[in-house]
């Protein structure tokens, strides 16, 4: 059996990085707070019954972090009942919390220490803060009357606005990112026999909290904002093209023939240009589009020793978001399969060609041939 391999998230920094972006990313003041936070909590820290920062312990944190103000000692009015009332500490643990940097074990905070040597290396932890991003919606959106639905689908609106980021060359309007936003969160509730009045609260809330997402992505270094438009960094193009699996110049593309088993008349395969760094979950999607699936169903990853998918224990599958597809095809011949709805059991051999170097003005991954149901 192959060693597992080592494993990151889509942080994952391979090949030759620019050393300005290194800079950026050591510069990035969240990043900074991260690091110190680590510093600061050690070998673990208790905290409240309810999982907080305790009150002992929050103006030498606040203040380590340069993470807002605090109230004057000697102003009994307006004293601190909770670290959940100061909002840029409460965010800063969360966002260690969800690069898993840190974890709450037995009632204090822990290092995890598996990821801590994350803080020796700028671009790899910024990657991963910007990847974990999405999952602070809880702490970047007030809770309560002020709620926006954007507090429980901010993963949602997130993924929206990068994916227009993305596809429109890093640049769009303030309004338009408000406005996906809003977009990406309605399509999910029914809100055409509510109030107008109702209606106008709600889509105020809601660009008040992405306003609020943008600041903090600009204070990351992922990007630039103004009155009228968003643009992304430098880091934040470089992240956005690693999370699309858009290889850089120099970066290894694999040659792949993708091939559906049990059907030779007229056989139907796809011939696809794809990225070395592909996480599977995103290959996944890119046979979905090749072969005119309509991802419907179920589907796993095999290479003969480990099955890969939606992480389930009771099916044995590895999380398919932790691995690439060039762990596991490193030379011509090796092979995968993939198999798709597991009720017609639809088999695919992934077979690796030949490993080539990315072209510029290339958009990967790129299908270039292919034969059988509409090629």
């Amino acid at each position: 059996m192959p060693p597992e391999p080592e494993i990151h998230d889509q942080g994952v920094v391979s090949g030759p990085v620019d050393g300005e972006l290194v800079l950026a990313a050591g510069r990035s003041r969240p990043a900074e707070q991260v690091r110190s936070l680590l510093v600061w909590v050690e070998e673990g820290r208790a905290l409240t019954q309810t999982g907080r920062v305790r009150l002992a312990d929050v103006r030498e944190l606040v203040v380590l972090l340069d993470a807002g103000d605090l109230p004057s000692q000697q102003n009994a009015s307006a004293r601190i009942m909770s670290s959940a009332e100061l909002p840029e500490l409460t965010a800063i643990v969360e966002w260690a919390k969800a690069c898993r940097l840190v974890r709450v074990n037995k009632g204090r905070l822990v290092p995890v220490k598996k990821n801590i040597p994350l803080l020796d290396r700028p671009l790899e932890l910024w990657a991963a803060m910007l990847e974990a991003f999405p999952q602070l919606g809880e702490v970047l959106c007030p809770p309560g009357w002020a709620e926006s639905l954007m507090h429980c689908h901010f993963r949602e609106a997130i993924g929206a606005l990068f994916e227009e980021l993305h596809q429109r060359g890093g640049s769009i309007d303030v309004a338009r990112a408000c406005e996906l936003a809003w977009e990406a969160v309605t399509v999910l509730y029914f809100l055409e026999d509510a109030p107008e009045q109702h209606r106008t609260l709600w889509r105020k809330l809601n660009d008040r909290d992405v306003l609020h997402a943008l600041e903090v992505l600009e204070h990351l270094g992922a990007l630039r904002r103004n009155e009228e438009r968003v643009t992304l960094t430098e880091l934040g193009s470089w992240w956005m093209r690693r999370a699309a699996g858009e290889p850089s110049q120099r970066d290894s593309v694999l040659q792949v023939k993708l091939s559906l088993l049990g059907v030779s008349k007229p056989p139907v395969w796809r011939r696809l240009l794809v990225p070395a760094d592909l996480r599977l979950d995103r290959l996944h999607g890119v046979i979905q589009a090749a072969m005119g699936w309509e991802n419907y169903h179920m589907h796993v990853f095999a290479d003969g020793a480990r099955r890969y998918g939606l992480a389930d224990r009771e099916l044995g599958h590895k999380d398919e978001r932790k691995v690439t597809l060039g762990q596991l095809l490193k030379r011509a011949r090796e092979r995968i399969r993939y198999t798709y709805d597991f009720g017609d059991d639809w088999e695919h051999e992934i077979l690796l060609e030949g490993v080539l170097t990315a072209e510029p003005d290339v958009r990967y991954p790129v299908c270039v041939a292919g034969k059988g149901v509409d090629e």
